[in-house]
C-alpha cells in the first residue's frame, strides 16, 4: 500500500516545465498532481499494468523535480561522507533508477483514492524550505497522510524528502545502506543497487 502512495508522491511531480517551476511549492504540488491523476485515469496501458510506459513518463517528466543528490545523501546519513565523488556519482544514478522501477511499478496500481490537501504554511525562517501536506483518501480505510519537503534552489522547487504515512522515504532505505556499508564497503552497496536495478529490470522486459 505504502509502495503506490509514495509512487503517488514521485508522480506529484511528473508533469510541468519552467511555467511550474515559477509556481509557489503548494500550488505547484496541487495542479500537478491533479494533471497527473487525469492522465493515469485515462491511460488504458498504465491501468492495465504497463511498466514500460510509466517508467517512460517518470523518466522524461519526474526527474527535472527531484534532488536526487541530497536525496542520496540524506539515505546515505552519516556514511555519506565516506564516498568519493565518482562513487558518489554512481549511488545517486542507481537510488534515482531504485526508486523510478519501484514507483512506477506501484503507480499502476492506483485507481480511485482521493487526494485532498491541507491548507499550505510557509515558515518565514526558512524561506528556501517548504512542507506541503495533503492525504490519501480511500475506500474503506483511514486517510494516510503523504508529506512533501522540498528545497528553493536556481532552477525551481525541488523534492528532497517524501513522508508517506510517518515514514520517510530517505531515512526508510538508511538503515540498509548504513548495514551493506557496514559489510561491504561503499563498492558492495553499489554492487548491491545494481544488482536489484538489473533484477527489476529483467523482470519488467519478461512481462
Amino acid at each position: 500500500m505504502k509502495h503506490w502512495l509514495a509512487a503517488l508522491a514521485v508522480f506529484v511531480f511528473a508533469i510541468g516545465g519552467v511555467s511550474a517551476q515559477e509556481k509557489a511549492p503548494d500550488v505547484l504540488v496541487k495542479d500537478v498532481t491533479n494533471e497527473v491523476l487525469e492522465i493515469v485515469r485515462s491511460d488504458k496501458d498504465i491501468r492495465n499494468g504497463n511498466t514500460r510506459k510509466t517508467i517512460d513518463l517518470v523518466e522524461s517528466k519526474v526527474l527535472p523535480h527531484f534532488n536526487f543528490q541530497r536525496m542520496t545523501q540524506l539515505a546515505l546519513g552519516k556514511e555519506a561522507r565516506k564516498a568519493s565523488p565518482e562513487q558518489m556519482a554512481v549511488l545517486v544514478n542507481e537510488f534515482r533508477a531504485l526508486l523510478v522501477r519501484t514507483y512506477s511499478s506501484a503507480l499502476t496500481q492506483y485507481r480511485t483514492q482521493e487526494v485532498v490537501f491541507k491548507p499550505f504554511k510557509p515558515d518565514a525562517t526558512r524561506p528556501d524550505d517548504a512542507v506541503v501536506v495533503c492525504q490519501i483518501k480511500q475506500s474503506g480505510g483511514k486517510p494516510i497522510d503523504l508529506v512533501y519537503n522540498l528545497e528553493k534552489t536556481a532552477s525551481g522547487w525541488k523534492v528532497y524528502d517524501m513522508i508517506v504515512g510517518g515514514v520517510s522515504l530517505v531515512t526508510n532505505y538508511r538503515s540498509s545502506f548504513s548495514q551493506e556499508i557496514q559489510g561491504n564497503g561503499m563498492d558492495g552497496l553499489i554492487s548491491s543497487l545494481q544488482a536489484k536495478n538489473k533484477s527489476a529490470e529483467t523482470r519488467q522486459q519478461s512481462k
